[in-house]
């Protein structure tokens, strides 16, 4: 069984966005797009993670009932897509309180924006803890331009603010890394995101197969404005930001539903369950 987690984020939120647009163009508009979401996983019968970023659900809080009725898990992906290493440990305790009294404490996984845990916001974990989230979901294990740990473990393991990349018996954490593949003999990204939109598309689909023969959990994510990208406006972007951000944008849907028409997914509460 693998797991997929859906980004659920507005148009301005990501890093390669949120520092040329201005706070009077941010009109929320993905948002839009949650029934289509949600229909197309019914298509499927898949359940999914949904970390959502807190101040969607500030101005929407009927998004909260709409995923949970449907049976989907909600989770945390900050109140606002700031980066973990460009905040504190008190600021993002109170993000986590934040956000815990939107969602009536139903959050129990985290994932850092532009998967933003590394060594120098390691002391995230310890907050995690005191908030007694159960998981996170933030590691890449490879390197990329914005982030990832080639060294990182690609099987779920305890992660600690002491051992944010391989095990420690002690932590009270499980950390499901991203799915990773092997290219020229080195990890490459392949979990989701650009790399769905990028990759040849048997990669993507030979990987999972590989992380099923180990009898891991491929941890697949994709973001709402991926799956929506009538909604998701062009904007002029420095040449490699609206390469990355834009390519292959209108193949997303049709891969997902060749990847949810051939392989197993559900969220990370159900696999947890199930499994841990």
């Amino acid at each position: 069984m693998n797991i997929l987690g859906i980004d659920f984020e507005e148009w301005f939120h990501p890093q390669l966005i949120q520092n040329i647009v201005k706070n009077e163009q941010k009109s929320f508009r993905v948002v839009r797009g949650i029934d289509k979401i949600l229909n197309f996983l019914s298509k499927h019968d898949t359940f999914a993670t949904f970390f959502v970023v807190g101040e969607i659900i500030q101005r929407y809080p009927e998004i909260l009932d709409k995923i949970i009725s449907n049976g989907h898990e909600i989770a945390c992906h900050s109140m606002n897509h700031s980066r973990l290493d460009s905040l504190n440990s008190q600021q993002f305790s109170y993000e986590l309180l934040e956000f815990a009294k939107l969602t009536e404490n139903r959050s129990k996984g985290f994932r850092a924006p532009t998967f933003s845990l590394n060594d120098k916001s390691s002391w995230a974990i310890d907050v995690l803890e005191k908030f007694h989230y159960l998981y996170d979901s933030s590691i890449v294990p490879a390197k990329s331009s914005l982030y990832g740990n080639p060294n990182a473990s690609v099987e779920p393991y305890k992660i600690s603010s002491k051992s944010l990349y391989g095990n420690d018996e002690n932590g009270k954490i499980i950390e499901f890394p991203l799915m990773v593949t092997k290219l020229f003999g080195k990890r490459f990204p392949a979990g989701g995101g650009f790399f769905l939109r990028t990759l040849p598309f048997s990669i993507t689909k030979k990987a999972i197969k590989e992380y099923e023969k180990m009898k891991i959990p491929s941890t697949f994510y994709i973001h709402s404005w991926e799956l929506t990208p009538e909604h998701m406006p062009r904007i002029k972007l420095p040449r490699k930001a609206g390469f990355v951000t834009y390519h292959n944008l209108e193949s997303v849907m049709n891969r997902m539903d060749e990847l949810l028409s051939h392989f197993q997914f559900t969220s990370f509460e159900r696999y947890i369950q199930k499994n841990i």
